[in-house]
């Protein structure tokens, strides 16, 4: 190596190193947060080149290439996603704290070797039987021409959970010790990689002058394993400086490889049968008429971005405090932390599910250009999930930090039972797919009830005490004043037919949220909320600094 590919790779070294450290909770939260608004705004700006491309002048290939991402989705949610990363942190901390690398990374090495194993088994499976999972499970209401299509694109995409699988686990052996950066920079990444799909590989692929790939809407399947692809280098590129021993074997006696055995079956059902309830939604949408899936699709994505942004990004960063203080007895802790979770998160979703609900014109045109009416419609009925699912995932998580996956698993069970059930009344009703999105909600309303009431019973009662529930009170009288607010700014300021341009709408989104926002800490400060006091400490302490 010279002289000058010697500095270099220093360099390279010392960024990588300096961004992979370990970050207090609040910073890691705050990293999450901003890196989930990163990648929700360029899964904005995907979903409006993607619409604007296809979903009126070709509603039969968008709801196409919408279905095809269902099943490889379904097998990845199963064997990895979320089930991985909360069976393996609390297992693979127990091991580092108690002093023993080798055993951790032992079981580090034995799950990514399996996981990697199962995944391309499945990758192949998907492959191979696509015909008959577009024609029967996710598309059976496509047009020929877009079950034909849905059917190339899911063979490209099948890809996808074996390359997620890989770098999932690399990012939660990162998650577990702390490092959130390429952690956080990962689901970016994958956007940016749609985006390249979007706007270069539909426009075809030519090598030498050798086309090798014609173009339209498939570029876009192409551009969903670029994203993976470039996704699974940023996780490789966050293990720099871990220490991690990767060893090519799947050690069956590592203790810890049989724990997370033991606790992934619950979780990887519990994430499957959240699935199935998926699967359903894109069954019965694809028989409402062309468009109707992308639609309901577009909505419920919208709803989540908040989700992430908040219940995700909070509960992540979080999970590991939850587990250490689990791991060394520390209940009274454990508690006070959990409490902090969750009413900062009910602090931050509640305004945004009013605000998202007045001004959901607004927000869908900026995933479709002068907006739409269905869409807005669906977004309207999926609201309380935005607010459901945000506590759900830290009280989800109090219970996989006790390394509990069967008591949320058998909630899930319930409740997308329910939602299943109500999806096919509500649409044998006729209600479209706005009975879809009522069905949503009510069913995630239904899973954090359960979920909080069994850790309130699981503490004797002393998690959730009289200071907590009177916060989330004043919260609410908070929201409901902050809520007027915008429903007055959404009249004084209306979305109108001209608005067609986001330069125009997004003046008045942003002045409609940041209104209700001011109102909403105003109102926190006069009701004396813990979580706006520090805001305020702030803003004094900047403005008087030198008096």
């Amino acid at each position: 190596m010279n002289q000058k590919s010697k500095k270099t790779h220093f360099k390279f070294s010392s960024v990588v190193s300096l961004a992979n450290r370990k970050l207090p909770v609040k910073v890691a939260a705050v990293v999450l947060a901003s890196s989930t608004l990163v990648s929700a705004l360029l899964g904005i700006f995907r979903d409006r080149l993607l619409n604007s491309y296809y979903l009126d002048t070709y509603p039969t290939g968008i709801d196409a290439y919408t279905a095809a991402f269902t099943i490889p989705d379904f097998m990845f949610f199963i064997l990895t996603s979320g089930a991985l990363a909360v069976s393996f942190i609390p297992v693979f901390n127990q091991r580092l704290s108690s002093g023993n690398k080798k055993s951790a990374w032992e079981l580090s090495s034995s799950l990514l070797n399996l996981m990697a194993l199962l995944t391309l088994v499945a990758s192949l499976m998907i492959m191979i039987f696509a015909d008959p999972l577009v024609k029967y499970v996710v598309g059976p209401g496509l047009d020929e021409p877009g079950t034909i299509l849905a059917i190339n694109m899911m063979r490209v995409i099948a890809i996808n959970p074996f390359l997620f699988s890989i770098s999932t686990i690399l990012s939660s052996i990162q998650q577990a010790l702390g490092r959130f950066v390429f952690y956080a920079l990962a689901p970016a990444i994958y956007n940016v990689g749609i985006l390249v799909g979007i706007t270069v590989f539909t426009g075809g692929i030519n090598i030498f002058g050798w086309q090798v790939f014609e173009g339209g809407i498939m570029g876009v399947a192409l551009g969903v394993v670029f994203g993976a692809v470039l996704q699974l280098i940023v996780s490789l590129v966050g293990l720099f400086g871990l220490g991690f021993d990767y060893n090519f074997k799947i050690n069956w006696k590592n203790q810890g490889f049989k724990s997370v055995l033991k606790l992934l079956p619950p979780r990887s059902l519990d994430q499957s049968i959240d699935y199935v309830n998926t699967i359903v939604t894109t069954n019965l949408s694809s028989r409402m008429g062309a468009g109707a899936l992308r639609s309901y699709q577009q909505a419920y994505n919208l709803s989540t971005m908040p989700v992430n942004l908040i219940g995700v990004a909070i509960s992540t960063a979080f999970f590991p405090k939850l587990t250490e203080e689990v791991g060394e007895g520390k209940e009274a802790m454990f508690r006070q932390t959990f409490r902090t979770a969750l009413s900062t998160i009910i602090w931050i979703a509640m305004p945004i599910s009013v605000i998202a609900f007045f001004g959901r014109g607004y927000v869908v045109s900026f995933i479709k250009n002068g907006g739409d009416p269905l869409i807005a419609s669906v977004l309207a009925t999926l609201i309380l999930t935005i607010f459901a699912h945000s506590i759900f995932h830290i009280a989800s998580r109090g219970f996989y930090a006790q390394q509990d996956t069967k008591t949320p698993f058998l909630v899930s069970i319930i409740a997308v039972g329910l939602t299943i059930a109500l999806c096919v009344i509500f649409t044998l009703l006729g209600c479209g797919p706005e009975g879809l999105g009522w069905a949503q909600s009510i069913g995630a309303v239904l899973e954090i009830i359960i979920l909080l009431a069994s850790l309130q019973k699981r503490s004797d009662g002393k998690l959730l005490d009289k200071d907590f529930w009177q916060g989330i009170s004043k919260m609410a009288f908070a929201t409901v004043v902050s809520g007027c607010v915008a429903y007055s700014m959404t009249k004084f300021f209306p979305l109108m037919a001209t608005d067609d341009s986001v330069f125009v709408t997004l003046p008045k989104f942003a002045l409609i949220t940041i209104s209700s926002i001011i109102v909403y800490i105003l109102a926190g400060y006069f009701l004396n909320i813990e979580q706006v006091q520090p805001i305020f400490a702030r803003i004094k302490k900047v403005l008087f600094k030198n008096v």
